[in-house]
């Protein structure tokens, strides 16, 4: 009698915990070279990256904003085309009516001073959103900078939970030219 005591006030939070999500982007470093340019990628640490708790039939946001990917065009000369894909969007539809994520791309201009990026013609980069939809958002960078692609925000509703969190985590993939 007193072990289903136990077990009926511990299960809520091994659901709970079972359910939040962890770390958003997937990653591994890249180098890609063309020519004498070279691009460096490098995922963020699972501590810099975005969180969120989603369960059913819940509402939210990001709770935690953060870095997803670092770029590093210092050697590079041309401007670069960058494309962030969101790589499960058939997995997560399953578990979202609607994921919409605020992409930020910012601009390294010194020690730990990070500023909004500014395109190749000149003008602020704008507002870039990648949900469920779209699956991926493309920009071009100037070369000889190093920048770093970050989630500012978002919402979503999450119309049911699955039996791991890795289900309900968006992944993403970054891919530079």
């Amino acid at each position: 009698m007193m072990r289903n005591q136990w077990m009926k006030r511990i299960f809520p939070y091994i659901a709970l915990f079972l359910l939040l999500p962890w770390p958003v982007a997937y990653a591994t470093s890249a180098d890609v070279m063309s020519g004498e340019d070279t691009v460096r990628i490098d995922a963020a640490e699972p501590s810099a990256q975005p969180s969120f708790t989603a369960y059913g039939r819940a509402i939210g946001g990001i709770n935690n904003p953060g870095d997803l990917f670092y770029i590093d065009a210092t050697n590079s000369d041309s401007d670069i085309e960058v494309t962030l894909y969101l790589i499960n969007a058939q997995q997560l539809v399953r578990y979202y009516s609607y994921l919409i994520l605020d992409v930020g791309i910012y601009v390294d201009k010194g020690i730990g001073e990070w500023e909004r990026a500014i395109a190749s013609n000149g003008e602020t980069m704008p507002k870039t959103i990648i949900s469920m939809h779209n699956g991926r958002v493309s920009f071009l960078l100037p070369g000889h900078s190093r920048y770093r692609v970050t989630i500012d925000s978002g919402c979503f509703y999450c119309h049911r939970a699955g039996a791991h969190s890795y289900f309900l985590s968006p992944q993403f993939c970054l891919e530079a030219i």
